[in-house]
């Protein structure tokens, strides 16, 4: 009937009554019994006995509940409902059961009842009434024996605060912050006297805010485990002081106030202070109670209570830079709540992610361009610092990730999400070189499919690394300032991400209006160095979406030539492009394109056309001069012209020949010139 939480029961005077109806009964009858007490109780255990036999745990009868919602029957040594317990730890002041007394009862049967108050306060088997059968007469109750008490000290309270004076001189002191007051409800204080000249007792003044517990341990190592306990507790408007052993990453076992004397304590001003003696050798060593006389890492440390019960200590705890003989002479002790491996694991994760795998994923997404010509160790000089960069990520990540289960010995329970999120970050870390290796050709045209997974593992990889920082920085180990750090992640993530933003969006602006730019002569300026707009088009060629928009504006500027002077300007240039960067045969040749095939029968169409008018415009021209050179030649050689004579061998003329020779003469200029236009005309189509 003792419940096992770590703390002895107490030896006070109960608070809590079991009483009956009735204090005779017969077989089959039903006994009311009700447990009450002036102050709220939130666990208990009843049971019926044989009042006869002491020694016996066996139980006798049955229970019937009064209230199911509250209460519940147990199975003890094989017998069904023989005690009854409550539900939940909902506190309450009464408990009213009915007890059914079996055909074989003995002729006295006793109520024991275990308490808990709370969980480590509590009463043990507390003595009820005893009941008789009906003809049985009732004798003097025996004495009850209970358990020894077990040998404290009582505390008292201290007439008032201790302080740090001494600390080096005449007690060895460790201080969280260094040289602050243990009357500061932020300072937490271990300092270690020796009491007499022959080092036989040493006296503790332990303190530290007064929000639960505050503990100090004796330890081998600087990891948490096989340590030697002792924890001030906060219970309720008192504090208790005992020694424990941790075996591990665990709660204290087998508290006791074994060894512990002069115990004083102090709770006020929302600080915690205790002091306490203990040899230096204990006579009865006991599991896990180390000697004083040797030298220790000493450990600091504080958190939450409920009800005496300690929980997990709310930071990581002070622990000393080095050794200390807790009997050795006074100095000052120094130590870090955060340790150097764990500070090695952030600092690497950070340089990791925020730096190596930033810079390297610019490059291969913005700088590609920036040394067309030129190469290191065989490659372009882009991809070595792109691979350089992130092969030293992943470098820097498998060790960094490798390095808290050096420190934990394990896998660590308490540290939330962020552990599984680095597993995620190191597992992506590892394949993206692995899938690198196995990448196409440039030329293959199963290349975007390389691209589109390379740069969405990388894209997740990077996502979760930021996440998995976000978590970390909040780790009790690294004990960085919040919310600053916080905020400082914020912002440098913000930037990077608007950085990143304001590239991508000046690049597709920029390859945008070079693929849309109406004056094409520019697009090979030098064949011997392609041009950064090249480049681009190269670089893209994998992108689906690129290529289709390349394709749609070819096929726009194949439907809308209008002439035949524009059609080999454009062919021209689209072969410019083929040449300059073999990506763009993704493109349609202008050879093979249907639609250019159809504008090439078109134009051929157009062309004949067009000779054949221009060859009709000329053939009817040549008709009309030809008439002109007969109507020339006919009226030269009328009749009734007559070529002119001197005035004074020929008769004066009449005006009707004046006027004929005037109109041969004009005849004549105006076919001399239609036939120089001709003949210039002629010699010029020539």
């Amino acid at each position: 009937m003792e419940p096992h939480h770590g703390a002895p029961g107490q030896t006070t005077a109960s608070p809590y009554h079991l009483a009956t109806n009735t204090t005779t009964f017969n077989p089959g009858d039903h006994i009311k019994v009700v447990l009450s007490g002036t102050s709220y109780f939130e666990g208990f255990l009843l049971e019926a006995r044989d009042a006869a036999n002491q020694s016996s745990v066996s139980t006798i009868g049955t229970f019937t509940l009064t209230n199911p919602n509250r209460t519940q029957l147990l199975t003890c040594n094989k017998q069904q409902g023989s005690a009854v317990s409550q539900t939940s730890d909902a506190r309450q002041t009464e408990v009213t059961v009915i007890w059914k007394a079996p055909p074989d009862a003995p002729s006295e049967v006793h109520f024991f009842v275990t308490v808990v108050a709370h969980y480590s306060v509590f009463w043990v088997k507390l003595p009820g009434p005893i009941i008789y059968r009906h003809g049985v007469t009732p004798h003097p109750t025996p004495p009850t024996t209970t358990p020894p008490p077990i040998q404290t000290t009582t505390p008292s309270i201290l007439p008032g605060p201790f302080n740090s004076d001494g600390c080096g001189e005449s007690k060895s002191c460790l201080l969280d912050p260094p040289g602050c007051d243990p009357q500061d409800s932020h300072c937490f204080f271990l300092s270690m006297t020796t009491d007499r000249p022959d080092k036989m007792s040493v006296t503790f003044e332990l303190s530290g805010p007064a929000e639960g517990y505050v503990a100090f341990a004796l330890s081998w190592d600087t990891w948490m485990g096989n340590d030697d306990v002792y924890m001030c507790v906060k219970d309720g408007d008192r504090v208790s002081v005992s020694a424990a052993f941790v075996s591990g990453r665990t709660h204290p076992d087998d508290q006791t106030q074994s060894g512990i004397s002069s115990v004083l304590w102090r709770l006020a001003d929302g600080v915690i202070q205790c002091r306490f003696s203990r040899p230096v050798k204990l006579a009865d060593q006991e599991p896990g109670r180390y000697d004083l006389d040797q030298e220790y890492f000493l450990f600091l440390a504080s958190g939450h209570a409920q009800y005496g019960k300690v929980r997990k200590h709310s930071q990581q705890p002070l622990v000393s830079s080095h050794r200390k003989c807790v009997t050795g002479p006074p100095q000052v002790l120094t130590g870090s709540r955060g340790p150097t491996i764990m500070k090695m694991h952030g600092a690497l994760m950070l340089i990791a992610w925020m730096l190596t795998g930033s810079v390297g994923t610019f490059i291969a997404s913005f700088y590609k361009c920036d040394w067309p010509n030129q190469t290191l160790l065989g490659q372009k000089v882009w991809f070595q610092v792109h691979r350089g960069l992130m092969m030293l990520t992943v470098t820097l990540t498998v060790v960094a990730f490798c390095l808290p289960f050096l420190y934990r010995k394990g896998w660590s329970k308490h540290a939330g999400v962020h552990p599984y999120l680095g597993c995620c970050v190191v597992a992506l870390s590892l394949l993206q070189p692995v899938l690198a290796v196995f990448r196409p050709h440039p030329d293959s045209h199963r290349r975007f499919i390389f691209n589109w997974a390379h740069w969405g593992l990388g894209s997740v990889t990077e996502t979760v690394a930021v996440a998995a920082m976000f978590l970390g920085t909040r780790q009790s180990s690294l004990l960085l300032p919040q919310p600053w750090a916080t905020h400082i992640l914020i912002a440098y993530v913000t930037w990077l991400a608007s950085f990143r933003l304001l590239l991508l969006i000046h690049e597709r602006f920029y390859l945008k209006k070079s693929l849309g730019s109406d004056d094409q002569q520019a697009i090979l300026p030098d064949q011997s160095e392609p041009s950064r707009r090249s480049c681009y088009i190269q670089k893209y060629s994998d992108d689906t979406a690129i290529v289709a928009s390349i394709r749609n504006k070819q096929e726009e500027e194949y439907l809308t030539l209008p002439t035949a002077a524009s059609a080999p300007i454009q062919i021209h240039q689209t072969r410019q492009l083929q040449r300059a960067s073999p990506k763009y045969q993704a493109c349609p040749q202008p050879e093979e394109h249907p639609l250019y095939q159809g504008w090439e029968a078109s134009t051929a169409k157009a062309q004949i056309s067009s000779w054949s008018a221009q060859l009709s415009v000329r053939l009817g021209a040549a008709s009309r001069q030809l008439k002109f050179l007969d109507h020339v030649m006919r009226t030269l050689l009328r009749p009734d012209v007559v070529p002119s004579s001197a005035s004074s061998e020929h008769p004066a003329k009449d005006h009707t020949e004046e006027a004929n020779e005037t109109e041969a003469v004009q005849v004549l200029g105006a076919g001399g010139a239609v036939l120089e236009k001709w003949l210039e005309s002629a010699l010029g189509t020539r």
